[in-house]
């Protein structure tokens, strides 16, 4: 037993910490909001199948389409398009690493949608997060350069993890109704591939496809391993070993992006980018140790990336 949720930890870590890198291969011919598309009806097909050959329950009523149609649209539509946009102008294991302070976000629009109290080791751990990805973006927040490729993918990858941590809220939200987290989720997916195509319609972006080998394999690898076989991992994780532990998969995932930065994207470490990632990474553990005994930073924040 202690094993095999090792191989699904692991697996889980491992798989998030990639799709940031994996994102960078969708970039190019196809419109980003195309490839958002492809990515979650394949997931949602997937997912959708599976629940149907266990014969779990997929008729729902209107009103609760219509919440996990928002819960597609913020959590596998809107953020998407705004962190592959980000991915852009930075390399995938910074935006790894900015989108890790959805700990933080979750826990603060917890406390105010929710009325989930907020603990002064949470509030400790947001500050050196923030020490942390200031120390990080030192060199461009020096110049106050705004215009740089590096602060304009920082807001962005900011404001993709912000949309993501309001579609937590919501899938909270959505769990406290009663809806089966697996099939809101597939449902979901399919919204917010639905919602990507209805958008790029209106604004006239048009549905081209790469053949290329790299366009390919990488939708394949986000859609089957980054929403499908990571999530399932996740979710057999939080019944074995609790929400608690399960969460510190979103503090180890974005060393696996960084060090992929690294190694395929020239990624070079300065001594305030090293004590920065620390800094975020400790912040990151302080909100974890209390967080999740409320159910909070341990919500189902990365069932597509993560995401990533």
């Amino acid at each position: 037993m202690l094993q095999h949720s090792l191989t699904l930890y692991l697996a889980t870590v491992l798989i998030w910490g990639s799709t940031f890198y994996a994102i960078r291969f969708q970039l190019g011919e196809v419109a980003v909001e195309a490839s958002i598309a492809y990515r979650f009806l394949l997931a949602a097909l997937l997912i959708l199948a599976f629940c149907a050959l266990r014969g779990r329950r997929l008729r729902f009523s209107p009103r609760q389409h219509a919440w996990m149609a928002l819960q597609g649209l913020m959590l596998f539509g809107a953020n998407y398009v705004v962190v592959y946009h980000a991915t852009s102008l930075l390399t995938s294991g910074l935006i790894a690493l900015l989108f890790s302070t959805i700990i933080f976000m979750n826990i603060a629009l917890a406390a105010l949608f929710f009325r989930r109290p907020l603990e002064p080791p949470v509030l400790f751990g947001a500050l050196l997060g923030l020490a942390g990805i200031g120390l990080v973006f030192w060199p461009e927040l020096a110049v106050l350069d705004l215009s740089s490729d590096a602060l304009r993918g920082m807001g962005l990858a900011l404001t993709g993890t912000l949309i993501a941590s309001i579609g937590n809220m919501v899938a909270l939200r959505n769990q406290q109704a009663g809806l089966p987290v697996v099939q809101s989720n597939g449902y979901g997916m399919a919204y917010g591939a639905l919602l990507m195509v209805l958008w790029a319609g209106v604004q006239g972006v048009p549905f081209g496809f790469d053949p290329g080998a790299g366009y390919v394999l990488s939708l394949l690898y986000l859609a089957l391993f980054g929403s499908v076989l990571a999530f399932g991992s996740y979710l057999t994780l939080l019944g074995r070993i609790g929400p608690g532990r399960a969460a510190y998969a979103m503090v180890l995932f974005p060393v696996v992006a960084l060090l992929l930065s690294t190694l395929f994207e020239g990624f070079r470490w300065s001594p305030s980018a090293f004590a920065g990632m620390l800094l975020v990474l400790v912040g990151n553990v302080l909100a974890l140790a209390v967080g999740p005994r409320r159910g909070v930073a341990a919500a189902p924040a990365r069932p597509a990336a993560a995401v990533e």
